[in-house]
């Protein structure tokens, strides 16, 4: 199940990358104001996993309620090199006008969606999952969210004020790891509570205490492994911190629940598509 469902986040974001792309209106798109109707159609230049169909048509409804897109291709689905995603029909200055914004979401998230499929085929068969982060392009992080389900990873929080991330400046200022635990549940029992350990003593805490999730913070391959058989499944360990696509396979292979991973939404690479005019 996708992330992302709220409509009303989808128009906003578009609204706002459009008032920052049109202005007070598109100088160019008047050169074919007489142009009259036309269509064009969306090609993908390399193999990508799709995402972003919601915030690519919103861009075309918010310039003209009357352009209309004819999907090929649904978020989530591997795109061959050189494919027709889809065609978009209505009259030619408002598809130009909308063209770059629509493209600058679809290429953005189809990017972040592609990236986030590489880590998951990386550990298929381990039973790790992959997960985003925080680190995501500030205003965007409902759709960069929403991206990485289209490529088979998982949310992790999408802010501060759904889930407890207890992290070590946390238990500082608590007094110990137990004190904190024990803060946090007693202030927001009903949300997940997390903490983060740096070594083997502090996960021990940790479950001493009945942490029932723990993040691992940068432990090596060795000290992960120790992790997994200290725990016998008591809690759920996620592992980050350093994690690449030539180290996460061996990372999961370790017997962690989960892998985050900053990079599929912070380390855009954005997907190559383009707009073509029928004619062009």
């Amino acid at each position: 199940m996708k992330f992302f469902s709220d409509q009303k986040i989808v128009h906003g974001d578009v609204k706002r990358a459009l008032a920052e792309d049109v202005g007070g209106g598109d100088l160019t798109a008047e050169l074919v104001a007489d142009r009259g109707s036309g269509s064009a159609r969306l090609l993908c230049r390399e193999r990508a996993v799709l995402a972003g169909r919601q915030w690519f048509e919103e861009a075309f409804r918010q310039v003209d309620g009357s352009v209309r897109v004819h999907w090929r291709a649904a978020d989530g689905d591997l795109l061959a090199s050189d494919s027709e995603v889809c065609r978009i029909e209505g009259p030619v200055a408002s598809i130009l006008t909308a063209e770059r914004t629509a493209l600058n979401f679809l290429q953005t998230l189809s990017g972040v969606a592609t990236a986030t499929a590489a880590y998951v085929r990386a550990v298929a068969g381990t039973g790790a999952r992959i997960l985003d982060t925080r680190k995501t392009l500030p205003g965007l992080r409902h759709a960069q969210k929403y991206a990485v389900t289209c490529g088979g990873g998982h949310n992790h929080r999408m802010g501060l004020y759904d889930a407890i991330l207890i992290k070590e400046n946390h238990i500082a200022a608590a007094g110990s790891i137990k004190a904190v635990l024990e803060q946090a549940r007693s202030l927001h029992p009903e949300v997940k509570i997390e903490i983060e350990v740096e070594n083997l003593g502090e996960l021990e805490q940790a479950l001493a205490a009945g942490a029932r999730r723990v993040l691992l913070d940068n432990f090596d391959l060795e000290t992960l492994r120790r992790a997994v058989a200290l725990n016998g499944g008591r809690a759920r360990l996620e592992a980050s911190g350093g994690v690449d696509l030539e180290r996460v396979r061996a990372i999961a292979e370790t017997g962690v629940d989960d892998i985050s991973v900053g990079a599929i939404t912070k380390n855009v690479r954005s997907v190559d598509f383009s707009l073509l005019l029928d004619g062009a």
